[in-house]
């Protein structure tokens, strides 16, 4: 048995974000940190990993800096991992990307009792339609909003988050899994882990390693092939201090009110 999870190296939301002129962002430019919701599908891959002894291998697609998170998610436990990196892929949409993960996941092998875990969505897209998309193509049952995971033998069962309660699913591996925060708290690497994750294998899997999969088309994968367009992409501007007003008297909320009116907010 083995999990895969598939991660992404986003930029950091916290720090600058910088567009090209095709409106694609520049990664290059922003500091980057692993997706939120996929460290979450990562401490999951680990504990049952904790439980069964089964091997993780985490994939990611991006360029060849993104070898550092993989070494990390390694230095976290994760057994393997993978890097899908060519120019061809560059610029990918989610319906690009999931053909090029899905076929990195073929090259690696589904079998009948594993497991591919995927965070929700990424923050910078923010579409939740990877991780979906990449189960259809593998032609896997899938489970989203997983905030609990218990396996039996070669069953699931999964408590999905819904917006009202949640919903209790049992499904049969192989499957697709996509993990919410609520999943879990994604552990730290450890010394002894950072020492060890040098020593683990890292595949880097280019176009033509991938090239002869079903489901890599060149005229489908990439910026150009790509269905989803952007129109215009932009760095809003900083909005200006705020203004502060003290005290809970009479005075001071008829100031706020005063304010408030001249903008033609009341």
């Amino acid at each position: 048995m083995k999990i895969i999870v598939c991660v992404k190296q986003v930029p950091d939301t916290s720090g600058k974000v910088a567009v090209n002129p095709d409106g694609t962002l520049n990664r290059a430019s922003m500091q980057t940190i692993t997706n939120p919701d996929d460290m979450n599908a990562v401490e999951a891959a680990l504990k049952i990993k904790d439980e069964t002894g089964c091997k993780v291998i985490v994939v990611t697609m991006g360029p060849p800096p993104a070898a550092g998170m993989l070494r990390e998610l390694m230095a976290m436990g994760a057994d393997e991992g993978y890097l899908v990196s060519a120019r061809e892929f560059g610029g990918s949409d989610t319906y690009a990307t999931s053909q090029i993960v899905a076929a990195a996941v073929n090259k690696i092998g589904v079998e009948k009792d594993d497991i591919i875990l995927c965070g929700r969505q990424a923050i910078d897209g923010d579409t939740a339609q990877v991780g979906p998309q990449i189960a259809e193509k593998l032609h896997l049952p899938q489970v989203t909003y997983a905030a609990d995971i218990k396996k039996d033998g070669d069953t699931i069962t999964v408590k999905r988050m819904l917006e009202d309660g949640y919903m209790t699913i049992k499904v049969k591996t192989p499957c697709l899994l996509t993990c919410i925060k609520e999943l879990n708290e994604p552990r730290y690497m450890s010394v002894g882990g950072v020492f060890e994750a040098y020593s683990k294998p890292l595949t880097t899997l280019d176009y033509e390693a991938l090239k002869d999969d079903p489901l890599i088309d060149a005229t489908t994968i990439g910026l150009k092939g790509s269905p989803t367009n952007i129109l215009t992409s932009f760095t809003p501007p900083q909005k200006g201090a705020g203004m502060m007003l003290e005290g809970n008297d009479m005075a001071t909320c008829e100031k706020l009110a005063g304010i408030l009116a001249k903008k033609h907010i009341i």
